[in-house]
């Protein structure tokens, strides 16, 4: 199951349990996921599945492409596709694909547990103490301009030089990241929403990529055969519903047509009566 899906961070809420203690939820907004290019082992040297999600619209609700590259409206032109607010792609094979069009939120249910990638927060420059989590020097005892100085970071004469990929101050955050074997929570497929427990990276309407965990595949395997064979005994009882309903249906409509056939033969033996006298 490596299909996953593409969505923006609306934020963190909770969650109340029946016995009253509160579950930390990330809150996803998962608009349908379009197929815009299927990649191929003959043609691209590998398989993955290209999609899309939303769209460029204007303030007006009217489609914002006038700055969008001739080649980009080509590629969704060929395809057959609005133009959406970027391209990602996930690795899956022609099976796993099928003649499917798009995919939505309704893929996860309920305990799947699944891996969240998304771009971190910048942090801009910050210091090896909230950078790196190095401990901070004393207060006291002579120090005075140093409490939060990395120290030392290397050695003297031999080799007389820092090494590469030293941890010292610098730029943080605004990198990907990739949080694993989140727990799906709840699935809201009207609203399009997926609830997960945790926090994910990423700021607010930031983009991320949700895909069914590789190291839980046993367990959403099993999962989701549990919410398949759910969805087909609900089909079923649908079924069995339906056609009651048009049994039911019928019966009456065949009660009725008994009923006017018995007052027209009524009415009939009455009128000659009439005639008599």
């Amino acid at each position: 199951m490596a299909i996953g899906l593409v969505g923006q961070k609306i934020g963190m809420t909770r969650l109340m349990s029946d016995d009253g203690s509160a579950t930390a939820v990330s809150v996803i907004k998962i608009e349908p996921n379009r197929i815009v290019q299927t990649r191929t082992p003959e043609v691209d040297g590998y398989s993955a599945v290209q999609v899309t999600t939303g769209a460029k619209i204007n303030k007006k609700g009217e489609a914002k492409v006038r700055r969008v590259p001739s080649a980009i409206k080509g590629h969704y032109a060929k395809a057959s596709q609005d133009i959406g607010l970027g391209l990602w792609e996930f690795r899956a094979d022609e099976n796993e694909i099928g003649d499917a069009t798009s995919f939505d939120v309704s893929m996860f249910g309920a305990g799947h547990y699944v891996d969240v990638t998304g771009q971190s927060k910048g942090k801009g420059y910050q210091g090896g103490v909230k950078r790196h989590n190095f401990q901070m020097q004393d207060a006291t005892h002579g120090n005075s301009i140093s409490h939060r100085a990395i120290g030392s970071t290397g050695q003297c004469q031999d080799p007389g030089r820092v090494f590469k990929g030293k941890k010292m101050a610098g730029h943080m955050g605004d990198e990907q990241v990739t949080e694993e074997c989140l727990e799906v929570i709840r699935v809201d497929s009207e609203r399009n929403l997926l609830l997960i427990k945790g926090a994910i990276p990423g700021s607010k309407s930031g983009f991320v990529k949700v895909i069914f965990s590789a190291k839980r595949d046993k367990i959403n395997s099993d999962i989701s055969k549990q919410i398949q064979e759910q969805k087909d005994a609900q089909l079923a009882q649908e079924q069995e519903a339906k056609a009651a309903e048009e049994a039911e249906k019928a019966a009456a409509k065949e009660a009725k047509n008994v009923t006017s056939e018995n007052d027209t033969k009524d009415n009939g033996e009455q009128a000659p009566e009439a005639e008599t006298e």
